[in-house]
């Protein structure tokens, strides 16, 4: 497979096999990534990757614990008020998500139990936290998410599936307690890693992309 074909076929899985990654694959996988650039090669990430009782122990305390409150969790997943073309782009992905799983919108309760399995990595044999330093700024920020690109591709061409997750980030209290996470630096994200139940309706998903012309220009080309 190469980079156009895993490109294509990334997607986010949110339903895995319990066949666990070897040890050598999640670490050859997490090293290969960080070929990613990075400004100043200041390689900003900080991996920690989970499997087995360690992994048990975060998912354990993580649903025993209160999510901090979007006012105090520095970088949310979305901005407040969130505008258009961008809040129709993201209801309709929600939409098609409780569709492949028959949860229809009045059905809170449900999607709220949905939602409670980003706290599991959606069942994934291996649970990957990835930290930053807080005093890094912007600029560091998108470093992490090329190496997360990175990852995710190199993943999909090793037959491996993920899930990026914001969700960590409510969770960092005691993500960072369980983990005994250095001083200063913060959760960023997870990711769900593993392999795919291809049975599973839920990963029948298949994200939309805007039209071309709503978000691009080429210019000055013959």
């Amino acid at each position: 497979m190469n980079v156009s074909q895993a490109m294509q076929e990334r997607r986010s899985v949110r339903a895995f096999l319990p066949r666990v990654p070897s040890s050598q694959d999640v670490q050859s996988l997490i090293a290969d990534a960080a070929k990613a650039a990075s400004g100043g090669n200041l390689q900003p990430w900080r991996v920690i990757a989970l499997t087995g009782e360690p992994l048990a122990q975060l998912t354990n305390a993580v649903s025993a614990a209160q999510p901090m409150e979007d006012n105090v969790v520095p970088h949310m997943a979305y901005p407040p008020s969130l505008w258009e073309p961008y809040r129709t782009r993201r209801f309709k992905n929600g939409e098609d998500l409780y569709k492949t799983i028959d949860i229809p919108r009045e059905d809170k309760t449900a999607r709220l139990e949905q939602m409670a399995k980003n706290g599991l990595f959606f069942g994934a044999p291996v649970g990957v936290i990835m930290l930053v330093d807080e005093r890094m700024g912007y600029a560091q920020w998108v470093d992490l998410g090329i190496y997360l690109q990175s990852f995710m591709l190199l993943a999909t061409e090793r037959g491996m599936a993920t899930c990026a997750q914001g969700y960590w980030r409510r969770f960092r209290d005691t993500v960072e307690q369980v983990l005994e996470v250095p001083d200063s630096y913060r959760v960023a994200y997870g990711i769900a890693l593993g392999f795919e139940d291809v049975n599973a309706p839920i990963n029948d998903l298949r994200a939309d992309r805007a039209e071309f012309s709503d978000w691009a220009q080429v210019r000055g080309f013959a």
